[in-house]
């Protein structure tokens, strides 16, 4: 049996690991224009196993995936096994428009969470480092006024918010499990843009905004779970209420004039968030999921007003896990296959084309330890079709290891 000194260095270590992460961590993540507006592109913080299937994640329950999304699922976990999990990803964006197209091309770390029982089934904890958005853009607009004036328009930015999350399970009864995570969240966003003439006698102007945050917010979850022989079904439901900044910096500066524009710390908030979940599976083999999110923004303060730019976000998930026979020694038969679909719309109103996704992927387990290699494909259109207003079409492929390793337990003589 380990001893408790040697459960503790190994806690100790993967923690030092995560801070190194912290430290070394890559905010942009993305090239897309659309991360101009609000705090960027949104992370819906998902282990790489229920991305592949659409994004569930409220409804899912498993002891084979660390699921940051739901905090109320960290009591599956085996009650012997600590689990860690890191994923990397590739992003591939074509950006294309009435002008011409654009190619980009991004790689970032995606996660890194570790997860593990306190007490048998009742108690779990789990802990991670997981972005909350992306910021990441570079862009140029040139036309005239009256085929007198000629002006070039630049847009830039870069950055995103990063969070440290710590949560605590609880199965209160044998089929309901509660759950919270804190969250602490960090960074900051930068955003340029200028307005160029190529007329010396025309002043130019330029403008530089930062949003600097340190905040802590939660997130509350619960799932109802039974298993009717071969069969069990999952119901799950998480909510977040609307949280202000507790720390934050803005600056504005006019370069032109070199004014600089103070906004109060208190006027940026994060969304009352609510979402609800079912899943239902089979013998091991068959998983099926479905989920809804909401974000309602338009009630948030962003530059000290709730008027703003904002609105509530949407998201739609359907996703499907199968794999012939998890008992079977045929290598083939223990393989996951998976696939889903998801829908969103925009929670900024200068973005009003839904993003629309397809994901697939493929499970490895490995023979000799409890680890699963995953692979996540997905495909996402965001904007127009018709080839005149912007229109973005990616593919992320994301790798994960999630590993589990028997801590606790009794080795026999």
């Amino acid at each position: 049996m380990f001893k408790g000194k040697d459960i503790v260095k190994r806690i100790v270590t993967l923690l030092v690991v995560l801070m190194v992460v912290v430290c070394a961590w890559a905010q942009n993540a993305t090239s897309s224009p659309s991360s101009r507006f609000g705090y960027g592109e949104l992370n819906d913080n998902l282990p790489g196993a229920y991305r592949a299937m659409g994004g569930v994640g409220v409804g899912m329950r498993s002891n084979k995936a660390i699921n940051p999304a739901q905090p109320a699922s960290y009591t599956a976990c085996d009650s012997m096994t600590f689990m860690f999990d890191i994923a990397g990803s590739f992003l591939y964006t074509n950006y294309g428009d009435a002008y011409g197209q654009n190619n980009k091309v991004n790689g970032n770390l995606e996660y890194v969470t570790l997860q593990f029982p306190i007490w048998r089934q009742h108690i779990a904890f789990s802990a991670g480092v997981t972005p909350y958005s992306a910021v990441g853009y570079s862009m140029a607009i040139s036309d005239s006024i009256h085929s007198d004036y000629y002006y070039t328009k630049t847009y830039s930015g870069d950055g995103g918010f990063t969070q440290v999350y710590g949560g605590l399970s609880f199965n209160i009864c044998d089929w309901v499990a509660l759950g919270a995570n804190v969250y602490y969240m960090f960074g900051e966003m930068n955003k340029y843009r200028s307005l160029t003439f190529t007329d010396a006698s025309l002043t130019s102007t330029s403008q530089y905004e930062r949003l600097k945050v340190n905040s802590l917010r939660m997130r509350y979850g619960m799932q109802l779970f039974h298993t009717f022989g071969k069969h069990t079904i999952v119901l799950g439901g998480v909510f977040e209420n609307k949280q202000r900044f507790s720390n934050s910096d803005y600056l504005l500066v006019e370069t032109t004039t070199n004014d600089t524009v103070p906004v109060s710390p208190e006027g940026f908030d994060l969304p009352m968030m609510y979402g609800v979940g079912v899943s239902y599976g089979y013998e091991g083999r068959l998983t099926l999921g479905i989920d809804y999110l909401c974000q309602d923004w338009t009630n948030s303060l962003y530059f000290n007003t709730s008027d703003n730019s904002l609105r509530t976000r949407q998201r739609w998930a359907l996703g499907v896990e199968y794999r012939h026979n998890p008992q079977s020694r045929n290598y083939a038969h223990q393989i996951l296959w998976r696939l889903g679909l998801n829908y969103a719309t925009a929670y900024s109103k200068y973005t009003t084309m839904p993003e629309i996704g397809v994901s697939a992927g493929i499970g490895f387990p490995l023979r000799t330890i409890g680890t699963v290699i995953n692979t996540t494909f997905e495909y996402v259109h965001r904007g127009a079709m018709d080839g005149v207003m912007l229109g973005e079409n990616s593919l992320r492929i994301v790798v994960n290891a999630a590993i589990a390793e028997h801590w606790f337990f009794k080795r026999k003589l």
